[in-house]
């Protein structure tokens, strides 16, 4: 036997990532072994040797699996393996059902607590023991076999188990998701490792929980990653699931904006005649990365160690400037550069003029030079941040374009040019007005800006109201929501799988923007708060009268956040909905529009507070209450769009920027509109994947300096903390409390702690770096 068989033993056995050996395996083989020749005397075949590529014949290693490499070295005495584990290989699914007391319960999904997944180790009998029989007893495919790598989990709450998860290795070969990748068969062959198969999801037959099951799921998607690496040295890109359609609807892989893909063959994994034996089953898929299916297309040489730790920053990328900002077309690396150096202090430091966030001269001048080059216009800036929003955008099945305008006054800076007038008066406030058009999931998470206007109103255009009847829509003001539901059907054309909603409020309820709205099939919805009483086709009532008219459908609760001095309640709104024909109008002529109305009054008003009252109009249907309540709902988001903005006003003081003109005031917006966009992704990221680790938004250092600098401890844990608790801390830096009746934090105190945090990195960057030195100087070698 070679006397560097435990060093060879060491180095297979102990860094392997996956299935497979890598070159940087290899090449650490090769490293502990003195000759290669004894290899081949000593009867390590050719064909081992060949895959090895230690004959330097230039062609690509062969692939070939571990464990049968392993097994040849074992059989002619090379490395020492353990001894194998009993394995019994009966037919589970045969035994019989033990009859066990599984839970039952009925109540919301608010009332049933806290619930978790709880990893199912095999180690582990009576947790597994559990597991397998809760699938004999109440899965369809009871207790078969997983196949390959897997991972499974309990589903658990208070009161105890409420179903069980898993997941294991993807199908071979399946047309629809690889015509969705884009894969032919070489790239399918070396990227399959990092596609994972959802094999078993049930929540038991006697637990009642709405909505419980699209939140396990989103419970699952958070940790699938970091677990699959962490057990198999791999970081999955997408998850692949199939639904019985003859038996489910997969109502709650929708509700967790999983893909639908297509549909299946019916000919199941081991079928080798390629007849259909099986059920045609749907395929759903839920991309686990924004770029998921670009990093699944890489053809390149087989997986690395190096391309893993590569993939898995980009999972979690630690430069959000780079994906932000990355690819941005200006004429000179050095823009580029300082685009990216900006982006940076203005978020460190989002309350701070220019030169307190450059916190030098050299770089003020040179950031001052940056907004005044002709090329650093707002669109050019936003243009990379538009792409990676779409890229988000394509994770989800239903998106909200949420359309809104905000005024920008710089009255007080009366020496700043090319600024207008927005009041109602020529010499009232001067100012710039920015009509911007954010994506949202339909949980309310901000994904980013789709399209942004800024413009300021010349005096001329004072005077013409009068005349707004006879001028074209293209020559008014309004013009901006056709423009921004354009910029929106754009993105619908690129993202055929998800439905985006341009959703606006009252300004929004224009004639021509409904018509817009019905030139394509498959364009965007359209959802909007109506402002005017139209008239009816073949009614004789207009809109409001004949809403009212119809009988309640059903009352709904709408959670009203707190405005100002208003507190926050629960708004008890009486529903009604209905199909309606908006009449086109003398101006417009032509055949009326079928849209469907939703009338949502308050009752019960508290006293001092106005009720509420939305009338919506929406192309989409609305053929029942749920669907009603869901429109409701999705209008609601669009509160988030003036959080934003609120924090783009008061986090980033973008009405404080004294810039000179209004040219280099809107390329610093550009800036600005993304660092606020990320304080509010940050605030919203926290309360919906509350438990996925901190380093999906926070670097390495900047989750150390906080814990070290909170916890009052010069030695940070060793693993980060998760993103709720970071976020909280983060928050306490600007002044949250952190007290029960506080709630979670808002973006004021995010971006007040941000500012300080990036303060104490500083300094924790020094120290570490000035304690690594010293241990290095006192190091000697004897």
């Amino acid at each position: 036997m070679l006397d560097t068989a435990k060093d060879f033993r060491y180095s297979v056995f102990m860094q392997i990532s996956g299935q497979y050996f890598t070159d940087e395996i290899l090449a650490r083989i090769r490293s502990r072994v003195r000759d290669e020749s004894a290899l081949t005397r000593s009867g390590l075949s050719r064909e081992v040797c060949d895959w090895m590529d230690w004959r330097d014949t230039g062609g690509r290693p062969k692939e070939m699996s571990c464990r049968v490499a392993l097994l040849k070295l074992s059989r002619r005495g090379l490395i020492e393996l353990p001894e194998p584990k009993a394995v019994s290989f009966a037919k589970p699914i045969d035994a019989p059902v033990i009859a066990t007391d599984w839970l039952t319960i009925k109540t919301t999904l608010a009332e049933l607590g806290r619930v978790w997944l709880e990893p199912v180790d095999s180690n582990n009998i009576e947790s597994s023991k559990q597991w397998w029989e809760m699938m004999r007893a109440h899965h369809p495919q009871g207790a078969a076999p997983l196949c390959g790598a897997q991972l499974r989990y309990s589903v658990c709450c208070e009161a105890g188990v409420l179903g069980g998860l898993s997941f294991s290795a993807a199908a071979w070969r399946l047309k629809p998701r690889d015509r969705w990748i884009g894969w032919d068969d070489a790239t399918r062959q070396k990227m399959l490792p990092r596609v994972v198969n959802n094999s078993r999801f049930l929540i038991l037959p006697g637990v009642r929980v709405a909505n419980l099951a699209s939140h396990v799921l989103s419970l699952a998607l958070s940790r699938l990653a970091t677990d699959w690496q962490t057990r198999y040295g791999i970081t999955p890109l997408l998850v692949e699931t199939f639904v019985d359609g003859s038996s489910y609807r997969g109502t709650c892989y929708k509700a967790a904006n999983w893909i639908h893909l297509g549909q299946s063959q019916g000919r199941g994994r081991q079928n080798s005649g390629h007849l259909q034996s099986k059920t045609i089953k749907e395929i759903w898929g839920y991309p686990l990365h924004a770029q998921c299916q670009s990093l699944l297309q890489m053809n390149d040489e087989p997986i690395r160690l190096s391309a893993t730790l590569a993939m898995a920053r980009c999972l979690t990328p630690l430069d959000w400037v780079e994906e932000e900002f990355g690819g941005c077309k200006l004429p000179d690396a050095r823009l580029q550069s300082r685009l990216h150096s900006l982006a940076r202090d203005f978020y460190a430091r989002p309350t701070a003029n220019i030169t307190q966030a450059c916190a030098s001269r050299a770089k003020a001048k040179a950031a001052y030079r940056f907004l005044d080059h002709e090329m650093t216009t707002m669109d050019t800036l936003l243009q990379p941040h538009y792409r990676a929003t779409e890229a988000r955008v394509k994770l989800e099945s239903t998106v909200l374009a949420v359309q809104d305008t905000t005024s920008l006054n710089y009255t007080a800076h009366a020496a700043t040019e090319g600024m207008g007038s927005i009041g109602s008066t020529v010499n009232g406030p001067q100012g710039l007005h920015l009509h911007s058009t954010l994506a949202f999931s339909t949980q309310g998470t901000p994904l980013g800006f789709l399209d942004a206007q800024c413009w300021a109103r010349k005096p001329e255009d004072f005077g013409k109201k009068a005349k707004r009847h006879t001028t074209p829509i293209e020559e008014k003001e309004s013009f901006k929501w056709l423009k921004s539901f354009r910029a929106v059907a754009d993105v619908q054309t690129r993202c055929p799988h998800t439905t985006l909603v341009s959703v606006g409020d009252r300004e929004a309820d224009i004639y021509e923007l409904f018509v817009e709205a019905f030139k394509s099939d498959n364009g965007p919805k359209l959802l909007v708060r109506a402002k005017n009483n139209r008239t009816l086709q073949d009614e004789q009532a207009r809109l409001w009268e004949t809403m009212l008219a119809r009988p309640v459908d059903g009352i709904q609760v709408l959670e009203v956040p707190r405005q100002g001095s208003r507190a926050a309640r629960q708004a008890r709104m009486q529903i009604r909905y209905a199909a309606v024909n908006l009449a086109p109008g003398k101006k417009y002529g032509g055949d009326p529009i079928s849209v469907w109305a939703v009338l949502a009054q308050e009752q019960e008003v508290p006293e001092g507070v106005i009720p509420l009252e939305w009338m919506l109009l929406t192309t989409m249907p609305v053929a029942s209450f749920a669907q009603a309540t869901e429109k409701l709902m999705w209008y609601a988001r669009r509160w988030g769009i003036e959080v934003l903005h609120r924090t783009l006003k008061s986090g980033c003081r973008i009405e404080q920027r004294q810039l000179g003109n209004a040219d280099r005031i809107e390329a610093c917006l550009a800036i600005d509109m993304v660092v606020a966009w990320r304080i509010y992704y940050l605030n919203k990221l926290g309360r919906e994947v509350p438990e996925s680790p901190c380093t999906v938004y926070f670097e390495e250092a900047e989750w150390k300096a906080l814990m070290v600098f909170t916890n009052k401890n010069p030695i940070p844990p060793d693993n980060p903390p998760s993103l709720r608790e970071a976020t909280r801390r983060v928050a306490g830096l600007g002044g949250f409390l952190g007290r029960k009746c506080d709630g979670e934090p808002g973006t004021q105190t995010l971006w007040l702690g941000l500012q300080r945090l990036d303060d104490i990195v500083a300094m924790w960057r020094v120290m570490a770096y000035a304690t690594q030195v010293t241990v290095s100087s006192g190091t000697g070698y004897g």
